[in-house]
């Protein structure tokens, strides 16, 4: 387990939510931005980060998702005030009156589960945290994802984002530079076909092109299902993998639901340039300071604590 590795993932993630979240009234602009120059308002995040918090959480005090106990994490620390959706609510609800997760999770959509971009949004860490063990990280994704999203789409798409972290951090603690075609390859070895794969396909088809030509082909999150969301991602993070404030800003670019494409190219970027060990272009340290706190309950001087040895400390906002 690299927990660094993971707390760097969070961080990114968290931001990147954050940032999305705030983008539309904060009154600047993507290259004001991308200059330095940030809004004096805190950015607060959402429901994306509240439960990767939860599956970081899970990993550092247990080295696996359990996913009765995922479950009940999620329940009781629903805050309706962080954007949940209104198929989360309910799910965890329900969860939280004593209704097994199974048959929560199962109801929705007429019995067919969730196909929506929830497990995504919260799953690089663990990605992260698995690095270099792709079996591993699936096993653990899919577990992470089915507590609220049993449709095998709202699965595929934890366990690409998943995959896609435990590639970026692999690849930088090697010191390694893999090229965008690459990289989709590597997350495409291990993942199931259906329409989340298949359009990961035609992302990297597409590189090379205008964003805004990927977004138009391969969706924005606009849907919230985890097929429309996670292929543009995938595509961002494979395009600037070594640039943290080009690869959120290329999501907020892109419109459709830019908190969770935020925080799912954070989390799979940052993975990458929190652990490189050459110049890379990580969390700016403004954007880092102006995201909102990680929750209190959030212990993450215990999570370092289970730091393997020989891994070095990540240090927040490296660049």
């Amino acid at each position: 387990m690299h927990i660094d590795v993971m707390l760097a993932s969070l961080n990114g993630l968290s931001v990147g939510d954050a940032l999305g979240a705030q983008f539309p009234i904060l009154g600047t602009s993507v290259p004001e931005l991308l200059a330095g120059r940030v809004a004096g308002r805190q950015w607060n995040w959402t429901d994306d980060t509240e439960m990767a918090c939860s599956v970081a959480g899970e990993l550092c005090e247990h080295g696996e998702i359990d996913q009765d106990r995922l479950a009940g994490a999620f329940a009781r620390r629903l805050d309706r005030t962080r954007d949940y959706g209104f198929f989360a609510v309910d799910t965890l609800s329900r969860i939280g009156r004593g209704t097994p997760w199974q048959q929560a999770a199962g109801a929705v959509y007429d019995g067919q589960g969730s196909c929506g971009n929830g497990g995504a949004m919260r799953v690089a860490p663990l990605g992260a945290c698995f690095a270099g063990d792709p079996e591993t990280i699936v096993a653990q994704a899919v577990r992470s994802a089915q507590v609220t999203h049993m449709h095998p789409e709202g699965v595929a798409g934890a366990v690409a984002v998943a995959l896609a972290a435990g590639a970026a951090a692999e690849a930088g603690m090697r010191g390694i530079r893999p090229a965008p075609a690459e990289f989709i390859d590597e997350i495409l070895r291990h993942l199931s076909d259906g329409e989340t794969a298949r359009l990961i396909r035609h992302a990297r088809t597409l590189l090379g092109a205008p964003a805004e030509v990927a977004a138009a082909e391969l969706g924005n999150g606009s849907r919230v299902t985890a097929q429309d969301t996670v292929p543009l991602t995938i595509w961002i993070a494979a395009t600037h993998l070594a640039d943290y404030p080009s690869a959120v800003t290329t999501c907020l670019a892109a419109d459709g639901d830019i908190d969770t494409t935020g925080a799912i190219v954070g989390g799979i970027v940052a993975a990458y340039t929190g652990t490189h060990p050459q110049p890379v272009t990580g969390i700016p340290h403004t954007w880092l300071a102006t995201r909102e706190p990680l929750p209190t309950w959030f212990d993450s001087s215990a999570a370092t604590r289970r730091r393997p040895s020989g891994l070095r400390r990540w240090l927040p906002g490296r660049s």
